[in-house]
């Protein structure tokens, strides 16, 4: 089924989505917009966005872009903000975009400590803040990237857990905070999936890869937009019923 062929869930509605000039960001960006929503992209890659902003959604939604730092939480106000002036409505937050680093527990400074923290954990915190009230009037949602990094711990990449399991306890504790309000809340956990960030990590010259295989899979990675469909489904009245989930896409890496 190609992306004009797409029923338009999202007719009508604005999305938010971080981390859209590449990858997930990216790939959910053109599902909703193919879908027929009104996107607010934002990323810290400008030249990215200004690819992405050339590409024309066959489903006739909007992409509007900005570019932002969303390790700064006046920046993540501010994207909201923009958001709703250019749109006049909010409907859908997607926090989507994140860093991965690997290596020895031992050997993180801080700066890339805190640098891991500001965004894939801070920036969704603040996002999320600036956009509920928004996303209360319009009876919206949240739905925020984690990762099976969240779920399960892995070795050589402990601050990215830590992070991604932040992440994954703001989502449930957020549902359970607006459980009698008109709103929904829920985190996609995705594993290998084939994006540039994937396929730039490396592990240290000693890595054991015996500790690595415990946490893989023989299946093939996920690709971008088949994360996006999820989120699209997710995010849409046909997941109505879905909040405060945790839905894992890893090809079975937390099965056992």
């Amino acid at each position: 089924m190609s992306q004009g062929s797409q029923p338009r869930r999202f007719e009508g509605r604005v999305a938010l989505v971080t981390g859209a000039a590449s990858g997930i960001g990216h790939a959910v960006t053109l599902r909703l917009a193919a879908e027929g929503a009104s996107v607010f992209a934002c990323d810290i890659d400008a030249a990215g966005l200004d690819s992405l902003a050339k590409e024309e959604p066959e489903g006739g939604g909007r992409i509007v872009t900005r570019a932002t730092d969303v390790r700064e939480s006046g920046e993540c106000r501010a994207a909201v903000a923009d958001a709703v002036a250019e749109f006049g409505r909010l409907d859908v937050l997607g926090n989507v975009a994140g860093i991965l680093r690997t290596g020895h527990v031992t050997d993180v400074t801080e700066d890339e400590y805190r640098l891991m923290f500001a965004v894939n954990t801070d920036a969704y915190f603040f996002l999320a803040q600036a956009a509920i009230p928004h996303l209360l009037t319009t009876k919206g949602n949240v739905v925020n990237i984690a990762s099976n990094s969240g779920l399960m711990g892995g070795a050589y990449t402990v601050l990215y857990c830590m992070t991604k399991g932040a992440v994954v306890q703001l989502t449930r504790a957020l549902a359970m905070e607006f459980l009698k309000k008109k709103i929904r809340i829920n985190a996609i956990a995705p594993g290998g999936t084939e994006t540039a960030l994937v396929a730039a990590t490396t592990f240290p010259d000693d890595v054991d890869y015996d500790l690595i295989g415990r946490y893989m899979v023989p299946r093939p990675m996920a690709k971008p937009d088949d994360i996006a469909k999820l989120f699209a489904f997710v995010a849409s009245d046909d997941g109505r019923n879905i909040h405060g989930a945790i839905l894992s896409t890893d090809g079975g890496v937390t099965a056992g």
